[in-house]
């Protein structure tokens, strides 16, 4: 594989580390900034929702900029907010950075999707975006992880100082490994237009697609982004066992993201059917026994296990659905995902302001799943092939 995609496949691994860390870091920023956790966890509804709208924006404008100029001016601004974000001591001006940063990383992913399928042979396009997905998969092992122990050992400011550093050889990396004129040379000659692209939005299948990947994001992100108060007041383990869990449940997502990428190609069905269902009994099961702190940890492991596996066959059926798209395919998975990262935690500090107990947010989780269900049964049948597949 091209040395460019590791390159790409870093960015996203920084970037997934910065989208995810908030997880561990809620209660010291909320402690620091004088506000309830609640309200802290919107700092990840920030990043997403800049996720959603940067996403289809920057899609559609870098149609036509170079993509290695792109890919670094995204990285650069990503960057700068996170040294902002940093710096500041207020909480409104931290959650500008934070949506400012994931319009940055949403303009990244854009792009990094489109000319990752550039730089490698057609029935290798999947290897390729294995590939740019497992930064994702690896920053939620480590990167996430690392995050909570440097802020629990340094402060929360230093986690986000490493960030906007770890920026620096991913720029470098792009400079070296990404060419302009590859990239666009493929794009420009095979792109249809925009309208036509934009058309496939009324497409019944994409549709229900989409808002599949927003209720089963939605409950990993309403659960995900409260899992420290659970793990410190539920199960009444130390502080230091919050970055334990969230390794546990970034095993459990690598392994997920592995298994159900070997079958989402050819048996999206069988992953939706048996995976949905066990879900949402993992959520519910999870409410039931969070107080026993082993099985606690197990059934993280598992749900990261299930959401990951799960989410990411919805991001091959969100693609596949959009297969007449293919520069905007890419943006509608990610504003459709990230929808769900936006509305999550909102549901949760609901919850949570409704005085449902630190369980609440895994309670919408569960919900979020039910109601997913029923969209799973609308696409399953459906998604028996795969559009376009050469065996």
């Amino acid at each position: 594989m091209p040395f460019a995609l590791y390159t790409l496949a870093l960015a996203i691994f920084v970037m997934g580390t910065s989208e995810f860390m908030l997880a561990g870091l809620l209660p010291a920023i909320a402690s620091e900034l004088d506000v309830a956790v609640g309200t802290a966890g919107l700092l990840t509804s920030a990043f997403a929702l800049g996720m959603v709208l940067g996403a289809p924006v920057m899609a559609v404008s870098s149609r036509r900029w170079p993509p290695r100029l792109t890919l670094m001016a995204c990285l650069v601004v990503f960057a700068g907010s996170h040294v902002v974000g940093a710096l500041t001591h207020v909480l409104s001006l931290l959650l500008i950075t934070r949506v400012l940063s994931a319009l940055a990383n949403a303009g990244f992913l854009a792009v990094a999707l489109s000319t990752a399928i550039t730089l490698v042979p057609a029935d290798r396009k999947g290897r390729a975006l294995s590939i740019l997905l497992s930064g994702t998969t690896i920053a939620t092992v480590a990167g996430v992880p690392g995050g909570s122990l440097i802020g629990a050992a340094l402060g929360w400011r230093m986690t986000f100082w490493t960030i906007a550093i770890l920026c620096i050889p991913a720029i470098f990396g792009v400079i070296r490994g990404i060419t302009d004129s590859a990239a666009q040379a493929e794009t420009g000659s095979s792109s249809p237009k925009l309208r036509a692209e934009l058309s496939q939005l009324a497409t019944r299948q994409l549709i229900l697609t989409m808002a599949l990947g927003a209720l089963v994001n939605a409950g990993t992100f309403a659960a995900f982004t409260h899992l420290a108060p659970i793990v410190t007041e539920t199960a009444g383990l130390a502080e230091g066992w919050v970055p334990v869990a969230l390794v546990m449940f970034g095993v459990g997502s690598f392994l997920g993201i592995t298994v159900s990428g070997r079958l989402s190609d050819q048996r999206p069905g069988i992953v939706l059917a048996v995976g949905g269902p066990l879900l949402l009994t993992g959520w519910i099961a999870l409410t039931a026994l969070a107080s026993y702190p082993v099985v606690l940890m197990v059934l993280i492991l598992v749900q990261g296990f299930l959401s990951f596996g799960v989410g990411s066959t919805v991001i091959a059926r969100v693609l596949y659905a959009a297969s007449d798209a293919p520069t905007m395919g890419g943006a509608y998975a990610t504003a459709a995902l990230n929808t769900g990262a936006a509305a999550g935690p909102v549901l949760a500090a609901i919850v949570l302001a409704a005085g449902l107990g630190v369980l609440g947010p895994v309670w919408v989780a569960a919900a979020l799943a039910a109601i997913a269900l029923a969209f799973m049964h609308e696409i399953r049948p459906r998604s028996r092939s795969v559009p376009g597949h050469r065996t």
